[in-house]
């Protein structure tokens, strides 16, 4: 498979050259998910998923338009599903109180990918769809340990961001290689020094500081 992820750049003012364009990653140039730019559509995907209606990962929200294409999004599909040669299986995440959110796990022949988008947690039910997996891509809005989680006092659901360090922990269970996109104001103060200390976080993973326009071949 060929990955391209086309955006990185989370919620944010901040922008850099290379990390200015919000969320988007290209699967061989056929599926796509999240679409942060409307600029994406010039690709003429076959398919296009959306982890969650947030603007930075559906721009059509913030504008209050119709993207023009069908999309797949929280709700359409529960189950996996077949789409030429790919796989596709969504996977329920939390993250925010006011939309639903999941993620996607993408097999073609023997290769499994998993993109989150943004993420706090992953129910305990869903783990045994991530084992072996070969590639996870996901988020880094929070360098710190904890992220940014907090919890609705009147039914106790947790939303937010998760840290990368617990997000390391996390997901460093199911795959020995991990692409980091979707980044906060953090890694924009000194995006050197940044993707220094996100690569330092393990030894024995591998784990890669995406850009925009970043490929992957798996």
């Amino acid at each position: 498979m060929q990955i391209k992820i086309l955006g990185t750049r989370g919620e944010i003012d901040e922008s850099k050259p290379y990390h200015s364009r919000h969320s988007g990653v290209l699967i061989d140039k056929k599926l796509l998910f999240d679409l942060g730019e409307r600029e994406y559509l010039r690709l003429n995907p076959m398919e296009i998923f959306i982890t969650h209606l947030h603007p930075d990962h559906a721009f059509f929200v913030r504008k209050n338009e119709d993207p023009g294409r069908f999309y797949y999004y929280p709700g359409n599909f529960h189950d996996e599903k077949q789409f030429g040669e790919y796989t596709i299986r969504p996977v329920p995440t939390r993250h925010s109180l006011r939309v639903d959110s999941q993620a996607y796990l993408v097999q073609k022949g023997s290769r499994r990918v998993f993109y989150t988008g943004d993420l706090v947690w992953i129910d305990k039910k869903y783990h045994h769809l991530l084992k072996d997996l070969d590639l996870v891509i996901t988020e880094a809005s929070f360098m710190r340990k904890g992220g940014m989680i907090r919890k609705d006092k009147s039914t106790g659901r947790i939303y937010g961001h998760q840290g990368i360090p617990d997000l390391v922990r996390l997901l460093g269970k199911f795959s020995r290689r991990i692409i980091f996109m979707h980044f906060g104001s953090w890694f924009y103060k000194d995006i050197r020094a940044a993707r220094k200390k996100l690569r330092s976080l393990s030894v024995d993973m591998e784990l890669i500081v995406a850009y925009d326009g970043f490929e992957y071949e798996m």
